[in-house]
């Protein structure tokens, strides 16, 4: 499997587990509640998607694309001319409180949203932001374009539904009503081509996370995912306000991917948590 890297400034690049975020403080088990579909997950408001790609448009993030775009030697920093493309898309991942069976619990919350950048000779690479209303600010930058592909992706096989990721397994999926399709080979390996009920995905999730979920007796053992003492002392020691480094998500496409941290602020709390989470799960 591929990994992104992941750079806070002042920092080296490392190379981290590609992750999501299962974001939620203590979590009690419930019994899994097989009822009705789950409600949709909120949709951001249109003002906030255009004032995020605002953010990934402005010279200041454009400035750090091209820096971006130029590591390695890949192509000179004045020649990348990174540009954004099309327009922010909302990017969810697995529920906590669906994985518990929280009844009425949507399947994903909204981590971030990602605009896609090219730059002059075509890589692209994803724009994270994070934070609120017309508030944003770029959280991390990851090659590829998963996010926005997918995005359009599920629009295609399932209109009106959510797009949403699996981080532990990299498994990209759309959900709309009772119905769970698979966009990627990831996600058809876990639900099948055919794809799976919201009930019969619940019971697939709550079996393999719902015991190591952030505030289970699990995780305060320290034993999620087998996470090293000293990777545990490295997030702990990473600038406050995130709780870790951001990381970005494995890609399919077989290429190396890396993921530059441009900035961080307050929004960015929650992903950086969820960075802990679930890299102890992918160890594991």
């Amino acid at each position: 499997m591929t990994t992104r890297e992941t750079h806070r400034p002042g920092r080296t690049f490392a190379r981290v587990a590609a992750t999501g975020a299962l974001t939620a403080g203590v979590l009690a088990l419930t019994p899994l509640a097989h009822a009705a579909p789950p409600p949709a997950a909120p949709a951001p408001p249109a003002a906030g998607l255009a004032a995020a790609r605002d953010t990934a448009a402005s010279p200041a993030t454009l400035d750090t694309l091209s820096r971006f775009f130029a590591r390695d030697g890949a192509i000179a920093r004045t020649a990348a001319k990174p540009r954004i493309e099309g327009a922010a898309v909302p990017v969810y991942a697995l529920s906590p409180d669906f994985v518990a069976g929280k009844r009425n619990a949507p399947v994903a919350t909204l981590e971030y949203l990602a605009s896609k950048a090219v730059s002059a000779d075509g890589q692209k690479a994803s724009v994270w932001t994070a934070g609120g209303g017309t508030d944003w600010k770029v959280v991390n930058i990851a090659t590829g374009d998963d996010e926005t592909r997918y995005a359009a992706e599920g629009a295609k096989k399932l209109s009106g539904g959510t797009v949403f990721r699996e981080p532990q397994v990299n498994a990209w999926y759309v959900q709309r009503a009772d119905r769970i399709l698979p966009l990627n080979p990831e996600a058809v390996r876990a639900v099948g081509a055919g794809g799976t009920t919201v009930d019969a995905y619940r019971d697939r999730v709550h079996k393999a996370y719902g015991d190591k979920l952030p505030g289970s007796a699990y995780a305060k053992k320290g034993l999620a995912g087998g996470y090293e003492a000293g990777a545990e002392a490295q997030a702990a020691d990473a600038p406050a306000p995130l709780a870790a480094e951001p990381a970005g998500s494995a890609s399919d496409s077989g290429s190396g991917t890396t993921t530059l941290a441009a900035s961080a602020g307050g929004a960015a709390l929650a992903l950086g948590l969820g960075t802990v989470a679930v890299r102890r799960l992918r160890r594991r």
